[in-house]
């Protein structure tokens, strides 16, 4: 009987055989299932700091993101707002400029439509009866100062000043200097103003502040004013007990923003009106409610202000009999109201809630990890506890990788016939 010869298999089948052999396992790996190795470290230090940190996400989970910054609710900070103000009060003064003058809303308030920003008139400087004539520029003013004809040049304004240039230098009798003659409202305004206020009586005006605001996300809408009867707006002020009464004394304004009234008065400044709506939703309606807060915006307490207090001039213009053109001008100093309003309004949605959750549990791994740097390069026994937590798997041969060994992969056939 003849004996079977057997062939060498070519290069060729074997590099193929063993393609399809690894295309065959990779599509068997897809299904199955890895699960991680778990150490249990028996240190009680490292037990301790675990539980500690876990505690400490957790407390500012529940503490700070939920209760404190209420991460549960969708919010709206695209506050519409409107603001309506009016004034009430009058003051009487005896001036020599103006004689004796009843001041009432329409004299002191500058504009009158009852805006956020308003400003009421509490000192003033009055250049009566004024007309464009050639009169002597200020003397306060440099550069209308002049010793001869020629300082003073024809057709140029003067800087800071009130007029033109007619090209002569005004000179009293005894003085070498003088002062440039100017095409101008004349007689040019004077630079002093009362030492006390004029309308130091305006602390005790009024003032009505309207405010109203929406949510547009929420469809939500509330006003600072209840629904009462009129009689009690009229004899109410605001304060902690009555803080749906927004009318306000200008001295208690004032005042709150940490300035004296009068002093302010005398020059001038801004006080800001802050109006905050913070609205919990998820509470009835009547929790929703404004805090008033105040404040000083100009640079009163700077260490050196250039420019201290706040005022402007304007003018009143009419024609006398002969058609000539007059007008009296007024520096006005006063306080300016500048009413600001801001706020937003939160309620419970679930999708900011799971966000929320799923951070807490992203920071509950990231102390996992942090624990782990502890346990396997900080402490005394980390190189024991790095062995442990990493197996090291070697392979220098096929014959190794046939041979048996105890890495933890053997079935359970195998490790019995061990």
């Amino acid at each position: 009987m003849r004996a079977a010869t057997l062939l060498p298999v070519p290069a060729t089948a074997r590099a193929g055989s063993m393609g399809q052999v690894a295309w065959k396992g990779l599509f068997l790996s897809l299904f199955d299932y890895k699960t991680e190795k778990y150490v249990i470290a028996k240190s009680k230090k490292v037990g301790i700091l675990y539980r500690v940190v876990q505690l400490s996400i957790l407390a500012y989970l529940v503490g700070w993101v939920f209760i404190v910054k209420k991460g549960y609710q969708d919010t709206d900070t695209s506050l519409q707002s409107s603001v309506i103000t009016k004034l009430k009060g009058v003051a009487f003064t005896n001036t020599s400029e103006l004689g004796e003058r009843l001041w009432d809303v329409a004299d002191y308030v500058i504009p009158p439509q009852g805006e956020n920003v308003f400003f009421v008139m509490t000192n003033l400087i009055v250049t009566p009866n004024q007309r464009q004539a050639t009169c002597p520029e200020s003397d306060r003013i440099p550069d209308a100062l002049c010793y001869k004809d020629g300082d003073c040049m024809a057709g140029e304004a003067v800087v800071a000043g009130n007029g033109v240039k007619t090209g002569r230098c005004l000179k009293d009798r005894d003085n070498i200097r003088g002062t440039c003659e100017i095409l101008a409202w004349c007689p040019v305004e004077k630079r002093s103003k009362p030492k006390k206020p004029l309308l130091a009586s305006a602390e005790n005006f009024t003032v009505y502040i309207k405010n109203s605001v929406r949510f547009p996300k929420f469809k939500f809408s509330k006003m600072n004013v209840l629904a009462t009867n009129e009689s009690y707006l009229k004899s109410c002020r605001y304060s902690t007990e009555h803080p749906y009464c927004p009318i306000f004394l200008l001295g208690s304004i004032v005042q709150w923003a940490g300035s004296d009234f009068q002093e302010m008065a005398s020059e001038g400044g801004v006080i800001g009106i802050q109006i905050e709506w913070n609205c919990d939703l998820d509470k009835a309606a009547s929790e929703c409610n404004p805090h008033y807060s105040f404040s000083r915006l100009d640079n009163k307490f700077a260490e050196k202000p250039i420019s201290s207090g706040y005022n402007f001039r304007f003018a009143k213009y009419y024609r006398d009999a002969e058609g000539i053109d007059y007008r009296t001008l007024i520096k006005a100093y006063g306080i300016r109201f500048d009413v600001m309003v801001n706020g937003k309004a939160g309620k419970f949605n679930i999708i900011p809630t799971i966000i929320n959750i799923g951070s807490g549990l992203a920071l509950m791994g990231a102390g996992a990890f942090f624990c782990d740097l502890v346990l396997l390069y900080l402490i005394k026994k980390s190189n024991f506890y790095r062995g442990k937590k990493y197996e090291e798997v070697k392979s220098s041969s096929r014959k190794s990788l046939s041979s048996p060994t105890l890495n933890g992969n053997q079935s359970p056939d195998q490790v019995g016939g061990l």
